[in-house]
């Protein structure tokens, strides 16, 4: 149930919209350049804002998906400052609504914020500064806007325009579901002729159509930009010695500047207290800390008196500092969109970021157990369906920027040339014929099945509900017997990921369908290869994989031996006290070059790594490249 304003408070626009001549948009338009130019100091704008700044400055409402650090602020500040009246914004976290104050008043704009923190004489004089004209821009919490004394404030101000950020929280299928944001709604009854403008770095279809529907947006100008982060550099980490590991890569980024999340507060303060006694400047920052403590770590890392900030979701919301070089994912995040906004806070100057998800099947069977146990309502399918999606991001085998535009809906088949699959791809295999047959079982059961079943059907599986259907009568049934589920599961994710299927997912489970670009794979048209599908599963081999070491490189593993035996003649110690055979063998299978890999290697830790891992990697490198000038 929306908050509706009485209708006798009912407002009109400071602005009057129903002049349309070309000589007043024009003027609008040249205003808008003019403030890009003399206010913000940017040349020109970037793709996609100035035609949402035209329509908001036209009166239309609008609906932004832009990425993190694409300018989506610039969108709503340049018509607020253009309009003769004041901006409403709602802002749902108290240190954006800071952030983004101190950053317009120090451009010497009158903008302020009313929230919880303030007393009420503090906010007595915020309002008496907003009705009396004195407010370019005023920041909101959802909470204050809901409350029946803010309509009564706000029907005595000159309100032009009304900008709603994060605009998922919207939504229940949102990664950030705040029911409060649902009464948002009510703003658009208390000004029906005033144009809003709702913004979100992440939004599925889903979401989208929330966010219409809530906000009563009418007509809106709708601009979905690019989801693509080119410069920042995605890399997935198996956790083997997962701390290690991480400080290993906080330390190899020679004090620049990073964020890295935990899921628990606990693991926050070990991490953060792990990296300080490794001499790194980092601070830890959960919401079990006072808020005095969590305000001095966010300045200390605004202002770079802290490298790495160790932090829970809770972090980095507020966070505009464009030189953060790295983020680091300690344990898999709850979604992609989750995961896409964190990581989208690194390298917003667009210059090369780092962005390394730490992961370990058993984090996504532990959130998926968290899940499972709680009540069963449709918002905990939709977390699953979230889940899910972060775990087979996780598990891909395809470009993973790949993945995540496509998720995102941005449909494209070019690799990135800037991610771990990209950089190190896995074995490939002429995929033709597994895409044909699964995306023929997707056809033929009617585009209405989920996964589990559309590979049931295609491996024969005697089960009742495939009866009932009648498909063990169809000429896909038992065509992919010889392959695993598990085979089976590898092919289809990749053409998810390739944008090839989509997946479906609604409040009764997901369904697969087949997209535009299936139909020239279906009728053989196109080659298609694919990543040759692991045949244990991937919880399993974490596990297992390491310790039973078959494939190797015989040749690699004999002059690995020969270096370790001189190492051991030079220091005068035994051969296997340097590194064991098993060590070894594990080394001529993965064939490390950097610490980080190295540290994965059984048998490898950070001392051994420090004392004898450069000329193993120096090497292994050598060994390699020598195999590619033979191939």
């Amino acid at each position: 149930m929306s908050v509706s304003a009485p209708s006798s408070s009912l407002q009109q626009s400071a602005v009057d919209f129903s002049d349309k001549s070309p000589e007043n948009l024009t003027a609008l338009s040249s205003a808008a350049l003019d403030v890009l130019h003399s206010v913000f100091g940017y040349q020109s704008f970037r793709k996609g804002q100035q035609e949402i700044i035209h329509a908001a400055l036209s009166g239309q409402d609008c609906l932004v998906i832009m990425a993190t650090g694409t300018g989506k602020s610039l969108c709503y500040q340049i018509p607020a400052l253009c309009f003769d009246g004041m901006t409403l914004v709602v802002s749902p976290l108290i240190s954006l609504m800071k952030d983004q104050v101190d950053q317009l008043r120090t451009n010497g704009i009158e903008a302020d914020y009313l929230n919880s923190t303030q007393t009420f004489e503090e906010q007595q004089q915020v309002q008496n500064r907003a009705i009396s004209g004195q407010l370019k821009l005023l920041y909101l919490s959802p909470e204050k806007v809901m409350t029946s004394s803010f309509f009564q404030f706000i029907s005595h101000c000159n309100v032009s325009f009304i900008a709603i950020d994060e605009a998922h929280c919207i939504s229940q299928w949102g990664h950030d579901f705040r029911p409060e944001y649902t009464q948002l709604g009510g703003l658009k009854g208390c000004f029906p002729k005033v144009p809003i403008m709702a913004l979100t770095a992440t939004a599925d279809q889903t979401t989208q159509q929330d966010i219409l529907q809530n906000l009563r947006l009418n007509r809106p100008h709708f601009h979905v930009g690019s989801f693509d982060r080119p410069n920042i550099r995605y890399t997935l980490v198996e956790k083997f010695k997962p701390m290690e590991q991480l400080c290993r890569f906080v330390l190899a980024q020679k004090g620049k500047s990073g964020i890295v999340y935990c899921n628990s507060r606990n693991k926050v303060e070990r991490i953060a207290e792990t990296l300080c006694n490794k001499g790194v400047r980092a601070a830890a920052y959960h919401a079990g800390m006072e808020n005095t403590l969590r305000e001095k770590v966010q300045r200390d890392f605004q202002r770079d008196n802290i490298q790495v900030v160790v932090a829970t979701i809770a972090f980095g919301m507020g966070i505009n500092k464009s030189n953060v070089r790295f983020v680091a994912h300690f344990d898999l995040p709850r979604s992609i969109e989750s995961y896409y906004q964190e990581t989208g806070r690194a390298g917003r100057d667009d210059l090369p970021a780092e962005a390394v998800l730490f992961y370990d099947p058993a984090d996504y069977v532990w959130l998926n157990k968290m899940l499972v146990e709680k009540p069963e309502t449709p918002q905990r399918q939709i977390e699953q369906h979230k889940l899910q999606a972060i775990g087979e991001f996780a598990e891909s085998q395809t470009c993973r920027r790949l993945v995540l535009l496509n998720y995102f809906g941005e449909h494209r088949q070019i690799p990135c040339q800037n991610c771990d699959i990209c950089l190190d791809p896995p074995k490939k295999y002429d995929g033709l014929l597994d895409a044909q047959k699964i995306m023929s079982a997707i056809y033929r059961t009617g585009q209405c099945y989920g996964a589990h079943y559309v590979i049931a059907v295609l491996r024969g599986m005697n089960n009742q509900k495939i009866r009932d259907q009648q498909h063990d009568q169809l000429s896909v049934y038992g065509i992919g017997k010889e392959h695993s589920a598990e085979y089976w599961q590898s092919v289809l994710r990749q053409l998810i990921h390739l944008g090839l299927v989509r997946q479906i997912i609604g409040e009764y489970g997901n369904t697969l369908q087949l997209t535009e670009n299936a139909k020239p794979i279906l009728r053989g048209e196109t080659p298609l290869e694919l990543a040759t599908p692991r045949l244990s599963s991937i919880v399993t081999t974490a596990m297992t994989q390491k310790s039973a070491v078959s494939f190797y490189d015989k040749d690699l593993f004999a002059r690995l031996r020969f270096l370790r035996k001189q190492i051991a003649d030079k220091e005068n110690i035994p051969p296997y006290i340097v590194f064991n055979d098993a060590t070894l063998q594990e080394m001529a299978q993965y064939q490390p070059v950097s610490n980080i890999e190295m540290l994965q290697i059984n048998g490898v830790g950070s001392i051994k790594l420090e004392r004898f891992g450069q000329p193993f990697m120096a090497l292994i490198r050598e060994h390699k490249n020598a195999r590619k000038a033979e191939g």
